[in-house]
């Protein structure tokens, strides 16, 4: 069974990761390792929050599985996991990732990285495009965060991104994709230009004239 440690925008979003956590004390999938929240005060400087991060919950984690809300993209700590998650540091080891598209985006794209994939959680789908450009896909996954983004066009590294009803009232699927994500973290060569997000963020506001 793999240690999987849940990114998510622990305000908006929690909900979801409880789901996640319910289904898994029902079906036996995966051993959580994700922080909760009050887990890390926010007191601490950033150096210091990055380092519990990923020396005590990414530590002996295989796989990260994001949650991505309508927030997730602007929140500094959710940056700081996914890139400890693929570093090969001295204490922890790179994870294999994992998306998952929350209702709130209604997000209607989705990507397969691993073989089997589609036959395993889309079946019913049979035209599929190849993956674009790094501008394409910020507009085809216009919440994502620019990491993913980043790494989802980098043919070096398998992400998957699934949408939460695949999930949804189906372990099967989710420990098929968590399975399938830790096997390729050892030969994910993940993109890590992007420096690490050092603020929160908000949604950039829209006027009308």
């Amino acid at each position: 069974m793999h240690k999987v440690f849940i990114s998510y925008h622990h305000k908006n979003d929690q909900t979801y990761k409880n789901y996640l956590v319910d289904l898994n004390k029902s079906f036996d999938i995966f051993i959580d390792k994700s922080v909760n929240t009050n887990d890390i005060s926010d007191s601490l400087t950033p150096q210091t929050i990055r380092r519990k991060i990923r020396d005590e919950y990414l530590k002996d984690s295989t796989v990260t599985i994001l949650l991505v809300g309508t927030e997730t993209q602007y929140r500094k700590h959710i940056d700081w996991e996914l890139k400890s998650s693929m570093i090969d540091g001295q204490i922890n080891k790179k994870s294999g990732i994992l998306v998952i598209t929350l209702p709130s985006l209604n997000c209607t794209s989705w990507i397969t990285a691993h073989a089997g994939e589609k036959e395993k959680i889309y079946r019913e789908f049979h035209n599929w495009r190849e993956i674009e450009t790094k501008s394409a896909e910020a507009q085809n996954f216009s919440a994502m965060p620019e990491r993913i983004i980043d790494n989802i066009v980098n043919p070096n590294a398998n992400i998957s991104i699934v949408p939460w009803d695949r999930i949804e009232n189906n372990p099967k699927n989710l420990a098929w994709l968590i399975e399938a994500t830790a096997n390729s973290r050892r030969t994910n060569a993940y993109d890590l230009i992007l420096p690490m997000q050092m603020r929160d963020y908000n949604r950039p506001f829209a006027s009308f004239i």
